[in-house]
């Protein structure tokens, strides 16, 4: 995960840089009483996954999963968190094979109904696309893997890059709107009076929220924003 920013311990509510997570995270599952032994009859074992987006890596979130549950588990998770806004069909790549929420088997596509533990390891590295007319990329890894307490969620998220500071294109101040036309040039970015002088219209804007997805479709943020 190349490029530098910080973020909050959903643990323990620290900053902490992205550079320095993983091994915060570490330490802080032990502390926090995440961990439990291997052998305990209420334990599951969980994968711990950094994700960024592939061509903006500052966002950036890392979360842990069941390894007994599914791919779609997953894809609806990131989806929650990052991507959702008109039902778009993904899929991730893993070894080069595709596993797709609708897969077209002429093409060699699997189903995202297979369990993590089957096809993932520390170590793997993947990638997962959302929409295929205005795409989000992500990458995905494998960081470790741990026995935790047995909990109802499969799903839990860890830690997540603080808002990124945008400015406005115009003025200068915090941005708070973004024109889902402009922004391709990078001149989109508006607060909310300059929004109001925008040419492209109201119709065009989008809120500034904290995902990859920012300004693309008509994505208005997600279940975890903060």
């Amino acid at each position: 995960m190349a490029e530098t920013s910080d973020g909050k311990c959903l643990l323990c509510g620290e900053t902490v840089s992205k550079r320095m997570i993983k091994k915060h995270l570490d330490k802080c599952r032990v502390i926090s009483g995440e961990c439990v032994a291997e052998d305990n009859d209420k334990s599951g074992k969980y994968y711990c996954f950094a994700v960024q987006g592939l061509h903006d890596p500052k966002y950036w979130i890392y979360m842990d999963i069941f390894v007994g549950s599914t791919l779609d588990a997953l894809d609806g998770f990131l989806r929650d968190i990052w991507l959702e806004c008109c039902g778009h069909l993904s899929a991730f790549e893993i070894n080069g094979q595709y596993f797709s929420s609708s897969p077209d088997r002429s093409l060699g596509d699997k189903s995202m109904n297979i369990r993590l533990e089957k096809i993932l390891e520390v170590g793997t590295q993947f990638k997962y696309e959302y929409d295929f007319g205005s795409t989000t990329s992500l990458k995905l890894k494998v960081v470790s893997e741990y026995y935790g307490k047995k909990r109802k969620r499969s799903v839990k998220l860890l830690a997540r890059n603080h808002q990124p500071d945008i400015q406005c294109s115009c003025c200068g101040k915090p941005a708070t709107n973004v024109c889902c036309e402009c922004i391709y040039d990078d001149t989109g970015w508006l607060c909310d009076d300059c929004a109001k002088e925008h040419e492209c219209g109201e119709e065009m804007l989008l809120p500034v929220v904290n995902s990859p997805r920012v300004g693309v479709c008509a994505y208005a943020g997600g279940s975890y924003d903060e």
